[in-house]
């Protein structure tokens, strides 16, 4: 949905709570294949009009304990065109099965264009 004032598009954007839920209480930053990691809650992806790139503003996820963490990513940019597939190919070099993460769920990826 474009932005009257700001003229940008996103999509999926933050759901009312996220900050206090998840944000406000971000434990640790972990790597993608750390083995506590049960799901990411939220890959957040930026970019400009006409730029051919998404570049990672922040991931984050729950561990299996239920603590919200950062999640550092082995990549920060992202092809539009071949997003589900670079995300694949990560996942796969990391050693961690994408989809069980949820990091492919619509509720999951949020875009935002500048």
């Amino acid at each position: 949905m474009r932005d009257p004032v700001y003229g940008h598009v996103e999509t999926n954007s933050i759901p009312d709570g996220y900050h206090e839920a998840v944000t406000k209480n971000l434990a640790e930053t972990v790597e993608l294949d750390d083995p506590r990691l049960a799901r990411i809650v939220r890959l957040r992806l930026v970019t400009d009009p006409g730029f051919p790139f998404f570049d990672l503003s922040y991931c984050h996820g729950q561990l299996r304990d239920g603590t919200f963490v950062r999640v550092q990513l082995p990549q920060f940019q992202f092809s539009k065109r071949e997003l589900n597939r670079e995300l694949i190919a990560m996942c796969k070099a990391a050693g961690v099965y994408g989809k069980a993460l949820g990091i492919f769920d619509p509720e999951v990826v949020s875009k935002l264009y500048g």
